[in-house]
């Protein structure tokens, strides 16, 4: 697959190039080459980072950033199996716990929102981050969403992190799914409450709380570049303005006297004549 030339490689993180020392130099950095462009790609167009993690994984499966990145590159585009097949990988290469909570969401992704609940209680999430702990928590409200469990959903999300007001990274998506879920629930009102508190924390537009909350207080967006709204509107206008003519000759004013000033007119112009 092509790569721009501005793409040296020297962009990927110092661990994976430290990772990649491991293969001779012009394949390191056709490696890191089309991991870059994994990076760049996998939010705009998932499929485009599919094809450029396949390159790199065909030129180095024995290296653990590379079956991340492919992994990442495959859950992208819904790939559940394939994906959880590349972080298995990559765990045991590398025996971290960081991406525990992404392959119980792949379990979801397949329909085994039982085994995602296993992983949320294994002994492993005790070993991940505070981030890794809070993704953790919103792989679990989800697979007890998937299981209709709406109100095990919303206890499983309330926790220090969500009451805390300090705002980290995963503060927005954490209060959203608590929202969303409280929704789901018929608790409109709470619901709104912490749409609002998601707005305040998603300073880089991370979900679409701003929508929510304008969707439950009854505002609606317009399109200005909808065409075919822009259409329709101009053919409810277009009868009003046929109309308006004949409307308007007939609020025009009378004056009194007109007929006769009109007679007396033809009457001079024949005697003139």
């Amino acid at each position: 697959m092509p790569i721009p030339e501005d793409v040296t490689g020297e962009e990927i993180d110092k661990d994976v190039k430290q990772e990649l020392q491991s293969l001779p130099k012009t394949l390191a950095d056709d490696v890191a080459r089309n991991l870059v462009m994994v990076a760049r790609l996998i939010d705009e167009d998932p499929e485009g980072a599919y094809g450029y993690s396949r390159v790199a994984l065909r030129l180095a499966s024995r290296v653990a950033a590379v079956r991340e990145a492919a992994g990442f590159a495959a859950y992208a585009n819904q790939k559940y199996s394939e994906a959880l097949g590349e972080f298995r990988a990559a765990r045991r290469m590398t025996g971290t716990v960081e991406l525990w909570p992404v392959m119980a969401d792949c379990e979801r992704g397949l329909g085994r929102p039982e085994k995602a609940l296993d992983m949320a209680g294994a002994p492993e999430v005790n070993k991940l981050d505070k981030a890794g702990q809070v993704e953790m928590r919103l792989v679990a409200a989800g697979a007890r969403r998937d299981m209709d469990q709406i109100d095990a959903a919303i206890v499983t999300l309330q926790s220090p992190e969500l009451a805390s007001n300090s705002v980290q990274p995963w503060t927005a998506r954490l209060r959203y799914a608590y929202a969303d879920a409280l929704l789901a629930a018929g608790r409109e009102g709470e619901a709104r409450e912490w749409f609002a508190k998601a707005v305040e924390a998603d300073r880089d537009g991370s979900t679409d709380a701003s929508d929510r909350l304008a969707e439950l207080d009854g505002v609606e967006f317009v399109d200005a570049l909808d065409e075919s709204g822009a259409d329709e509107a101009l053919s409810s206008a277009a009868p009003e303005a046929e109309e308006k003519p004949a409307e308007a000759e007939e609020n025009k004013p009378v004056v009194e006297g007109d007929d006769e000033i009109g007679d007396e007119a033809r009457d001079e112009a024949r005697d003139e004549d």
